[in-house]
C-alpha cells in the first residue's frame, strides 16, 4: 500500500531538521574554536617575540620584522648577568616587595572581608561602601600628596616606602567579602554552640574555607605588585634599590642600547608571573567568577 506524500513529508521533514541542526551545531563548535585560536595567538604572540628575541644574539637595533624562530643561544642572558651590576638585587627587591605586599593582602584583607560578611557592628555598610569608593579614584591623582607623605616619613629610596603604599588597596576586602558572603552561617553557629571564640572560628572554620579566593588574592596581588612600574620608579633613586621592572628599563642607554640584554631581562622579570599563571590558572578564573557574585 502506497502511503501518502503528506506522510512521507511528514517523515523526511524532522529528520532533515535533525540533521541541519546537527551540522549547525557542528560549525558553531569550530567557528568558535577558530575565533579563540585566533585570539590566543594574537594575545601570546607578542610574548612569544620578546622571548624569540631574548634567545636571538642582537646586536644593535632589533629586526622590525618578527624572528619565528628563535636561534636558542644564551648570549644576551650572558651579557645581562655577567655586565649589568644590581640585577640579583633587583630580582631581590622585587621578590621582598611583591612576597611583602601579598602576604598582608591575605592576612588583612581575609580578616577584614569576614567582618564585613559575617559580623554586626554600627555602619557596617556605610565604612564598606567608603573603603569601595577609593577604587574609582585613579592612581595618578594620589601620586603627589603619597610621594609627600613617603618623603615626610623619611621611606623614600627604601624598600619601605613601596611596599608600605600597597597595603592599602581595598580590593582584596571586596573579594573576600564577596566570597565569605557565600559561605552557610549554620557553621559559625555551629561552632559556637560548642564553645568556640570568634578568633578560633575564623581560623579553624573560615579560613580553611576561603582556600580558593585566598589562592586568587595571593595570585592577583603578587602579580600586580611584582609588575608595578610607576611608584617605584618614582619612590626609588638609587640602582642598588631598584625594583626588577624599573631597572630593566634603566637599562636603556642614553646614545647607545643593547636590545638583546634588554630583551633578556624582559623575559627573566616575566617568568614568575607566567609560573603563577601555569601552576594556579583555575584559581584566577575562580577569582573573576567570585567577582561577580551578589553580596
Amino acid at each position: 500500500m502506497i502511503e501518502p506524500i503528506g506522510h512521507v513529508r511528514a517523515g523526511v521533514r524532522p529528520a532533515q531538521r535533525r540533521r541541519r541542526l546537527h551540522w549547525s551545531a557542528i560549525w558553531g563548535k569550530w567557528a568558535a574554536v577558530a575565533v579563540l585560536v585566533v585570539t590566543a595567538v594574537v594575545a601570546l604572540f607578542p610574548m612569544y617575540w620578546l622571548f624569540a628575541n631574548a634567545f636571538t644574539p642582537i646586536s644593535g637595533t632589533p629586526p622590525l620584522t618578527p624572528i619565528l624562530v628563535p636561534a636558542f643561544r644564551l648570549d644576551n642572558f650572558a651579557r645581562l648577568l655577567g655586565g649589568t651590576k644590581y640585577y640579583a638585587n633587583w630580582m631581590l627587591n622585587s621578590l621582598v616587595v611583591a612576597l611583602a605586599i601579598t602576604a598582608w593582602h591575605v592576612i588583612f584583607d581575609t580578616m577584614a572581608g569576614y567582618a564585613f560578611a559575617k559580623r554586626r557592628f554600627p555602619g557596617r555598610n556605610l565604612l564598606f561602601w567608603v573603603l569601595l569608593s577609593t577604587l574609582m579614584i585613579p592612581v595618578h591623582v594620589t601620586l603627589i600628596p603619597l610621594y609627600l607623605i613617603t618623603r615626610r616619613i623619611g621611606l623614600v629610596d627604601t624598600l619601605g616606602g613601596v611596599i608600605l603604599p600597597g597595603t592599602a588597596v581595598v580590593f582584596g576586602i571586596f573579594l573576600m567579602r564577596q566570597y565569605i558572603q557565600t559561605l552557610p552561617s549554620e557553621l559559625e553557629e555551629a561552632a559556637r554552640v560548642d564553645g568556640a571564640g570568634e578568633l578560633r572560628i575564623f581560623w579553624e572554620i573560615i579560613l580553611p574555607l576561603c582556600k580558593p579566593a585566598v589562592a586568587s588574592l595571593a595570585i592577583f596581588t603578587f602579580v600586580r605588585f611584582w609588575n608595578d612600574f610607576l611608584w617605584p620608579l618614582i619612590v626609588l633613586n638609587t640602582p642598588q634599590n631598584y625594583t626588577l621592572t624599573v631597572g630593566v628599563a634603566n637599562l636603556q642607554g642614553e646614545f647607545m642600547t643593547d636590545w638583546g640584554v634588554i630583551f633578556s631581562g624582559a623575559a627573566l622579570a616575566a617568568l614568575p608571573t607566567i609560573v603563577f599563571f601555569l601552576a594556579f590558572q583555575r584559581y584566577f578564573l575562580e577569582g573573576v567568577r567570585m567577582g561577580a557574585i551578589k553580596g
